[in-house]
């Protein structure tokens, strides 16, 4: 058996069809559908079965693609083991985290950590995705919930307020409008809690971007439920929910075990950490520090 064609195996699992399973691993559907008949042969069983257009794994399958996870990373654990012999903070850093963090607050953060680091290169992924960290398809994670399973070291960055906000020119015609997260988004506190307010009001807009609902408050589409540290800096947007936010949520930090060993990996983490405490109330619902 060639070990490398497990490489293969997992990708077909996750992308569940051979199109993006070659995007992912950069080759073409020949070669990862060759792949993926050398390794049933070596086995001397199938693997997947197409159904409806997508390879999902047999019985056997799964087994196979189960274990073939966990070898992934160990290996990626090994990589990590060698990797932080190396005391020099340099190298590529992958931080996921949801869009407003990335481009709001990061962003215009980042030349004091390269005034730090020189030689270190972030590369910034704005995703609601659980990217999993043990496979290092991310090396750090910056979450609003604390996840339930998996190998992490968690580290509360902030508590996150949120309140009502309208436009700072109000059109008294529209004073029960709401804009809010679409379905998608349904699930979380904030439009939980805007769902026991809604009695009588009508709901104008629906986004899944943040970017989007700030916009929209700020040209006077309807109020929303928004976090306070981006509203509160939000020109054309002002508070009415009063000084104290209507909920709050944590915000967390995950990083794998063996990555944290890496310097380039712990100078990013240490780093996040002296930011968010610097406007720790800023998030909470004060004033943000300047940058």
């Amino acid at each position: 058996m060639n070990w490398d064609d497990l490489r293969f195996l997992v990708e077909i699992g996750r992308s569940a069809t051979l199109a993006a399973a070659a995007r992912h691993l950069k080759v073409d559907q020949t070669t990862v559908a060759r792949r993926l008949r050398a390794l049933e042969d070596a086995l001397g069983t199938p693997l997947f079965e197409r159904s409806d257009g997508h390879w999902r794994p047999t019985g056997v399958g799964a087994d196979v693609l189960e274990r073939a996870m966990r070898i992934e990373e160990d290996v990626a654990g090994l990589a990590r083991l060698a990797e932080a012999g190396a005391q020099a903070v340099s190298g590529v850093v992958r931080l996921t985290a949801v869009g407003a963090i990335v481009g709001d607050y990061l962003v215009p953060r980042l030349p004091g950590l390269y005034a730090r680091h020189p030689e270190l290169v972030v590369e910034l992924i704005a995703s609601n995705d659980n990217l999993n960290v043990s496979r290092r398809e991310a090396d750090i994670a910056i979450r609003l919930a604390r996840p339930e399973s998996g190998d992490f070291l968690i580290r509360k960055l902030a508590d996150v307020g949120f309140a009502v906000y309208g436009p700072a020119q109000p059109d008294p015609t529209r004073s029960d409008d709401w804009v809010t997260y679409d379905d998608e988004l349904a699930h979380t506190p904030e439009m939980r809690w805007l769902a026991g307010q809604l009695a009588g009001g009508r709901v104008r807009l629906r986004s899944n971007k943040l970017a989007g609902l700030l916009g929209a408050v700020a040209v006077g589409i309807g109020r929303a439920v928004l976090p306070c540290f981006l509203a509160d800096a939000t020109p054309g947007l002002v508070r009415e929910s009063g000084p104290q936010p209507v909920l709050s949520r944590d915000l967390w930090l995950l990083v794998h075990p063996d990555a944290r060993r890496l310097p380039r990996v712990a100078a990013v983490a240490d780093w996040l950490g002296e930011c968010f405490e610097a406007d720790a109330g800023a998030f909470r619902g004060e004033a943000l520090t300047s940058r």
